[in-house]
């Protein structure tokens, strides 16, 4: 649904001069004796019609915008004499710069697009604007629709493990984990299950409202464009769970006639279908997308400890989502989006005294519209609204010692989280001249959510002893301003800043008890409110046609969520406690980066980078019984996060491409007054050492085929550093090829971890990853 104000945002946009007031009707008329309307069409190297370009015209000091409709067609004033440089910008392609020189036709102007390298890459995620990468002061990288395609990964999560700075708080795939386990950490900047990256589909918040966590196999992996990674705080524009970044997945404009459907199976009896589909009906168009996802599993206990109580962790998951565009004119975009995503999950264990499966599953049904809109005056306003609404199950087992290990297993807990999610946002933005670009807006944010909780006996766990109501309201409203300013030719600077305010209130506590036993019954938690400003200043500098320099320094912060505040869970023999009075999270750090083009299509960068975060929310253990160990959610004190990671990329000529990457970092406890024995110990779930490499080979009239291998250094599964807890470093090898035999057909096999390494993910019991996949399957495209 998309609300009165963007009714009113499309209706503006749209009007003609006349039905504008007397004084710019005045100006525009003027204007309109020495202008024209210039139309074309933009293209890739295949034919293949691009829609949703942006189209610049410069002319001296003033530039015109528009884009490009559903059939890639555009229409734009521009001056009716004299040269003009024409500019188009659209994901995954080369920023492309062409000057019409006076005379040449104005009309039907053909515009193709060239594949993007790393810094010819257009991205619109570092400064919620198109701007091509090689011009950002910020650390991003680019997962394009051929990287997608080459990877056998099946969920997304495992296809971004290309880039060693993306890490979940486990190490394990998403098909095998607790979705709790699943928060992204970007550079090892807070790893728990809560993230400290904002995931984005097409702009629109993607993290779990209640959690914070990403459910990875919701995310549209094969409707996607491209994925975009930005390295470092990025709430001066975001603003919460942007403290360590953002990733943003672009999916594909509608395009006429066009279905696409991916259909295979993968051995641990694992068939999985995708299916995209989309058609343009003059001024609208309409894409829908999705994905039918179901395995066997695997045992996640390491074989030498699994007990009676372990079994296969299996999931099933499907997806189904609906798009509607709309263009009535060149200058304005609307869209309405629908989904729903279901996922059940075993999660390796179950009951020995009932049988009951240690399970989870999740419904959601999520809505979003908004509107693009190039005004008269030639600014730029955006608007979007978004609703979530979504209901979380899970248990949890509890494996007392016995003998032989893990031979007893009892249910502790039933929980049902519902949540209730709203926001929005409003940007405006405009050049001013050719060397400033500013943008200013708001966005908001209301959650509500419970977790209900029913405690069950201790011998049988069978019977309900206790029932549980905690949850709580979260506001948070948020003000934002960016300015683009391009000095000179070699000199680009970014000013940024924002302010959030939030409000936590309606928290409660509410128990029963069904035995008699002392409960902790607050009807009323304390309400919390707290305000942040998130400043940024950056600059990049381009010293030669090779070489370029960046740098920046920022402030972040993330606000604890509805989770941390009010939930508890178990983990084995780990019970973690929530914390109603938890603080915000505030970073602040920089970076200092280097890009080098040693040769064509070769690109070598480097990044220093430096993060010092306060009052971060960690599980600190606060007892310990024997195996059995209790954790509580505080805000740790100080860490200190740093390192240096490097990236290359080669194409040699038009069939090979080679890529590398490495991270070396540094994220240990630097203050706690809690604990002082913590000072100086690693943050759990974070190596030292991580790395990726990846060759590819393109020929559509031969072979497509791509081998990549991913190595992980040793991290701790614990904030106390216990020598016993430490997991070893593993590496992993991956495959696929691929053959068209036709325009229209194509098949590909695949195998994930192809030398069926071992690696642990967890300790209390020892858990490990996920075995070798073998994945094969046929692509049937339509068009």
């Amino acid at each position: 649904m998309i609300p009165v104000a963007v009714l009113f945002f499309v209706s503006l946009a749209g009007s003609t001069p006349a039905a504008l007031p007397q004084a710019q009707t005045s100006t525009i008329t003027t204007r309109s004796d020495e202008m024209a309307s210039m139309s074309g069409t933009v293209h890739d190297l295949s034919g293949a019609v691009v829609a949703g370009a942006t189209i610049v015209v410069r002319n001296g000091s003033k530039d015109a915008q528009a884009a490009t409709g559903p059939d890639g067609r555009f229409t734009i004033t521009a001056p009716a004499s004299g040269d003009v440089v024409v500019v188009v910008r659209a994901a995954g392609f080369a920023e492309l710069k062409q000057t019409l020189a006076a005379g040449a036709p104005r009309n039907n102007v053909d515009l193709i697009l060239s594949p993007a390298g790393v810094q010819e890459a257009v991205t619109v995620t570092a400064t919620r604007s198109e701007r091509r990468n090689g011009d950002v002061p910020a650390s991003i990288s680019v997962v394009d629709r051929e990287d997608i395609k080459q990877s056998p990964a099946l969920v997304a999560d495992d296809v971004l493990r290309q880039i060693p700075t993306f890490s979940l708080f486990r190490r394990t795939s998403s098909l095998a984990s607790h979705p709790t386990a699943q928060g992204v950490s970007l550079r090892g900047i807070g790893p728990s299950g809560v993230s400290r990256t904002l995931v984005l589909v097409d702009g629109v918040p993607n993290n779990d409202p209640f959690g914070g966590w990403v459910y990875w196999s919701r995310v549209p992996l094969e409707s996607a464009e491209q994925i975009e990674v930005v390295d470092g705080s990025t709430s001066s524009l975001y603003g919460n769970y942007a403290m360590g970044g953002v990733i943003n997945f672009i999916t594909n404009p509608p395009a006429p006639k066009t279905l696409e459907v991916k259909a295979q199976y993968g051995s641990r009896n694992t068939p999985k279908i995708d299916f995209m589909g989309s058609h343009v009906f003059g001024k609208f168009g309409l894409t829908v997308d999705g994905n039918v996802f179901d395995t066997d599993g695997y045992e996640i206990v390491r074989a030498s400890e699994r007990g009676k109580v372990d079994n296969k962790a299996s999931a099933q998951f499907w997806n189904l989502n609906a798009k509607l565009d709309y263009s009535p004119n060149d200058r304005v975009h609307a869209f309405v989006r629908t989904a729903y995503f279901d996922e059940n999950r075993n999660n390796g264990k179950a009951s020995t005294i009932d049988g009951t499966e240690e399970a989870n599953d999740t419904v959601w049904h999520a809505y979003s519209g908004g509107v693009r809109a190039h005004m008269p005056d030639q600014s730029e306003l955006q608007a979007t609204v978004f609703t979530d609404f979504e209901t979380f199950h899970s248990n949890f087992l509890a494996v007392p010692a016995a003998t032989p290990p893990r031979s007893i297993g009892r249910m502790t807990l039933t929980q049902e989280v519902p949540t209730d999610n709203v926001g929005g946002m409003v940007q405006w933005s405009r050049a001013f001249g050719t060397k400033q670009y500013f943008s200013a807006g708001t966005d908001f944010r209301w959650v509500d959510g419970d977790s209900l909780e029913n405690g069950l006996d201790a011998l049988t766990g069978t019977q309900v002893t206790l029932k549980r109501n905690s949850g709580g309201t979260q506001r948070i409203l948020g003000l934002f301003a960016q300015d683009l300013i391009t000095p000179t030719s070699q000199l680009t600077l970014t000013l940024s800043a924002r302010v959030d305010g939030w409000h936590n209130y309606n928290g409660h506590n509410l128990e029963t008890s069904l035995i008699g036993a002392p409960v902790n019954n607050v009807p009323s938690l304390p309400d919390r409110s707290d305000t942040v400003a998130s400043p940024r200043v950056a600059a990049r500098y381009h010293l030669t046609d090779r070489v370029d320099v960046w740098g920046d320094v920022g402030w972040g912060f993330r606000a604890p969520t509805l989770n941390e505040l009010y939930r508890q869970f178990r983990v084995g023999q780990v019970l973690t406690l929530a914390n109603n009075e938890l603080g915000p999270e505030r970073l602040v750090g920089g970076e200092a980066g280097v890009s080098f083009v040693p040769a064509k299509n070769a690109t070598l960068r480097a990044t220093w980078y430096d993060n010092r975060i306060t009052d971060p929310v960690s599980n600190v253990t606060i007892s310990q019984v024997g195996a059995a160990v209790t954790q509580q959610r505080k805000n740790l004190g100080e860490t200190h996060v740093y390192g240096i990671q490097t990236d290359l990329e080669y194409r040699l000529g038009p069939d090979w491409r080679i890529a590398g990457a490495y991270v070396y970092g540094q994220a240990k406890v630097t203050a706690n007054p809690s604990n002082p024995l913590l000072i100086g110990k690693w943050l759990p779930q974070v190596p030292e050492h991580r790395g990726s490499v990846r060759l590819a080979y393109s020929n559509p009239k031969l072979v497509t085929a791509t081998i990549g291998a991913q190595f992980v250094g040793a991290q701790f599964d614990d904030d106390q550093n216990t020598a016993s807890r430490q997991l070893p470093k593993y590496a992993l090898v991956d495959i696929l090829a691929s053959r068209a035999l036709s325009r229209n057909l194509e098949l590909f096999a695949g195998v994930q971890n192809l030398f069926d390494e071992e690696y642990f993910v967890g300790t209390l019991p020892t858990t490990v990853g996920s075995p070798r996949l073998v994945t094969g399957g046929v692509r049937v495209r339509l068009h």
